[in-house]
Parts: C-alpha cells; sequence; structure tokens
C-alpha cells in the first residue's frame, strides 16, 4: 500500500499546543511534511537581500518559525522553510514529495483568504485536496449557538449568547512523536535586520509569558487593582503578539485564566482578559460573515479637509509621534519603537486621528498593519472600524465611547508609566 502523506501548511498557527490540524494529520497520515512560506510579496528587501522592515514584527514572526521547528525537532520533526509564495512552491512541493492531502488554517482576512482560494485552485488541478481547520478563535464556529449567518451584529448580544450557550473546548495535547517525510534540505530562515529587543516570539517565550501573568497569583492582580484609575486604563496582559501568530491558542489562555480564578478567586483582570477573547472571535466571526462589506456601512459626521497638503503634513505628524498632545504622541512614538501599544492607547490615537486632525480612518489603520507587532487583520480594521462609528455595532454602550477617549485626549496631565 502507497505510504499517505500528509503536507502540514503553517501559517498564523506556530505551535504545538491545541493544534487540531497536526494532531489530525499525524492521525491520519503515514509522515507529514511541516512547511511554512516566507512569501516575498509581504516583505521589503535592503541592498544585502536581509529583509528590511521598521518595526519588530518581522524579527518576532522570524523568531516564532524558528522556535516551531525547534519544537518539532524535539518530537522528531523538522519544518521545511520555503523562502517564496504559496502558490509559486506549492504544487512543486505536492509534485516532490507525492503528498495527498494538504491541511492549513482557514483565514478571515481578503489577503489571506485570496492566497488560500489561489493554493486550492492550483491543488486541485493535481486532484489533491486542501483540507481547512479553524483553530483561531476561543469558541470553534460549529459550538456556536447560531450559524455563521446569524451571529449578531451587537457585541453585547453576542457576549451574552454565546457565553450562555456555548461551551469553550480543552485544548489538543501538543503531539509527542512526529513521522517526517524524507527531505534533503530544510531551508534557512530569511536573513534579516534585528531592530528590537521586544518580547521573543514563539510558543515557548508565550506560554512563559502566560504563566508569569499569574506567577504571584492574587497578589500581583491586588497591586493591579489598587493603582489609580488613570493607571488601570493603560493594563496590558501583552498577549496580543502571541495570539496573532498563533504561538498561543485562544482556549490555552482561556482555561489558564479560568485555572487561575480557582486558585485566587475572580479578579477583574481576569474578567478583563477573557472580554478580550470574545472581541478577537467577535472581529474575526463579522469578517467571516460580512467580508469586506463590514466596512460599508461607516458613516460619521467628519468632513475631510478640503487642504489636502495640510492633510498629509497631519498624517505623517501623527505617524511621527509629532502632534504636539503629549499622550498621543508618547503613544505614537511607541508604537514606532517597540510595535506595540495597549488597547486603550489604540483607542486614544484613533480618536485623535478621525475626530480631531478630521483624516481618513484607513489611513490609521493602514498605518497600524504596517507597525504592530500583534497585526491581526480582523481585530485591528474591526477596532478602527468602531472608532469611526462604522462596523455593524455602531455606538454600543459595550464597544467604542467616543465621548470618554475625548475627556482621556483632554486630560494633558495625564502620563502614563
Amino acid at each position: 500500500m502507497k505510504e499517505k502523506k500528509i503536507l502540514v501548511w503553517f501559517r498564523n498557527d506556530l505551535r504545538l499546543h491545541d493544534n487540531e490540524m497536526l494532531v489530525e494529520a499525524i492521525a491520519k497520515s503515514d509522515s507529514i511534511l511541516p512547511v511554512y512560506f516566507f512569501d516575498p510579496a509581504h516583505f521589503e528587501y535592503n541592498a544585502e537581500g536581509k529583509i528590511k522592515e521598521g518595526n519588530s514584527r518581522v524579527q518576532f514572526l522570524i523568531e516564532s518559525v524558528s522556535a516551531l521547528r525547534e519544537s518539532l525537532k524535539k518530537i522528531g520533526g523538522n519544518l521545511l522553510v520555503v523562502n517564496g509564495s504559496p502558490e509559486e512552491h506549492m504544487p512543486a512541493l505536492v509534485e516532490q514529495y507525492e503528498i495527498a492531502e494538504v491541511y492549513h488554517h482557514r483565514e478571515v482576512a481578503t489577503k489571506e483568504t485570496t492566497v488560500s482560494s489561489n493554493v486550492e485552485d492550483l491543488l486541485w488541478k493535481l486532484k489533491v485536496n486542501l483540507k481547512h481547520f479553524i483553530g483561531h478563535t476561543l469558541y470553534n464556529k460549529e459550538d456556536l449557538p447560531f450559524p455563521i449567518k446569524d451571529i449578531p451584529d451587537i457585541f453585547a448580544q453576542f457576549k451574552k449568547k454565546t457565553e450562555r450557550d456555548a461551551i469553550v473546548k480543552a485544548c489538543f495535547l501538543s503531539p509527542e512523536v512526529i513521522s517526517l517525510v524524507e527531505v534533503d534540505s530544510w531551508g534557512e530562515l530569511p536573513d534579516y535586520e534585528a531592530v528590537s529587543t521586544g518580547p521573543l516570539g514563539g510558543e515557548e517565550s508565550g506560554i512563559a509569558h502566560l504563566n508569569d501573568l499569574f506567577s504571584e497569583g492574587a497578589e500581583i492582580y491586588a497591586r493591579i487593582n489598587s493603582r489609580t484609575n488613570a493607571d488601570k486604563h493603560v493594563y496590558s496582559s501583552k498577549l496580543s503578539p502571541w495570539l496573532a501568530l498563533g504561538c498561543l491558542s485562544p482556549r490555552k489562555v482561556y482555561w489558564a485564566v479560568k485555572d487561575a480564578e480557582r486558585k485566587f478567586g475572580t479578579n477583574g483582570n481576569f474578567s478583563h482578559l477573557i472580554l478580550g477573547l470574545l472581541w478577537r472571535d467577535y472581529f474575526r466571526f463579522m469578517f467571516k460573515k460580512h467580508t469586506l462589506h463590514y466596512f460599508t456601512d461607516i458613516v460619521t459626521d467628519i468632513e475631510s479637509p478640503s487642504d489636502a497638503g495640510q492633510s498629509e503634513i497631519n498624517l505623517q505628524a501623527w505617524k511621527d509621534g509629532n502632534t504636539g498632545h503629549g499622550l498621543v504622541d508618547k503613544y505614537m512614538n511607541d508604537l514606532n519603537v517597540s510595535g506595540f501599544i495597549p488597547h486603550a492607547g489604540r483607542l486614544i490615537v484613533a480618536t485623535f486621528l478621525i475626530y480631531v486632525l478630521k483624516l481618513n480612518w484607513l489611513d490609521g489603520a493602514s498605518y497600524f498593519e504596517q507597525k504592530l507587532i500583534d497585526y491581526s487583520p480582523a481585530s485591528n480594521w474591526g477596532n478602527w472600524a468602531n472608532v469611526a462609528m462604522g462596523g455593524k455595532d455602531p455606538r454600543s454602550k459595550n464597544t467604542f465611547d467616543l465621548d470618554k477617549q475625548i475627556k482621556m485626549l483632554d486630560l494633558e496631565i495625564y502620563a502614563p508609566s
């Protein structure tokens, strides 16, 4: 009998834990071929051929892919690194290694789904199936109390019904051993310019950071809760970079929080973490339900300035953290240096761009896409749409509060540490 080989196409799922795609591929094959594609279309290169990037996201990505390779090696595996697009190289890999099936995690944003569709069409010509998995959400699509087409557009309704009627499943266990397709060369990671001393990418680092959040138990959260309201405003778990690349699964975070609640009791910050996971789910499901139409109903009372030249100057000043507003400039400089600012800071700088500078919110969302180390299409564009009073949940009491953000902008003495 011919050996069954499955190609496991890693994308934003760079982990072994809670990875149904990997677990099923191992169970249903004689050997697997794990692959990651560094698509040149997503990067800029300098004269020496190194990946050039103005923030830490590329560095974090390469670290995460490298960490995945090392984790696979520990259980007898490896990771084939291909410096090229999936469309260009996938058919050749399937033919070269006689692959019977390709597994991958489905995405929801246009760029990513277009790549999947292109690859699926190419594989169809080879009579090879592309099997889709969904591993980026806290709640599985099939476990929701409504089909995708009937998901409530109002976040408060989505949250209430989901928490009441759906369950969060247990995490899939990490595999302990892997049988590999024989490969002559596993490829080299791209060379890149190190630009940041920010968080280290990879599953192991993500789990360590998650554990550190609860390592001091209730004491650390008691200290957080004793802070002033201003300090609370900027609290962040900073888990989002690992969640964005799938180094941590949402369910891993959820069950870590639940375990901490059992040990130390409930806490506002524990609830805040769960709420953040629900928002991530909501935006992904909104993209799945509405696609780009999620943004088509955006209407605001803001009129674009007639002076296009001044608008360009204002936009650049906002990007550079040189607006003259201390709080906005602090957050924008943090973004430019580290690739990260807390969610509260993102709301403030977005409010300033849209309602004070009266600029197009799409320019702000695009800049965040370039800079954020934790960039996730659904969350980034969904949050910006909410600030612009768009999306499908305008002015909900559970979403963006313009009056509150304007008041925050007016607090010139407010200077978060």
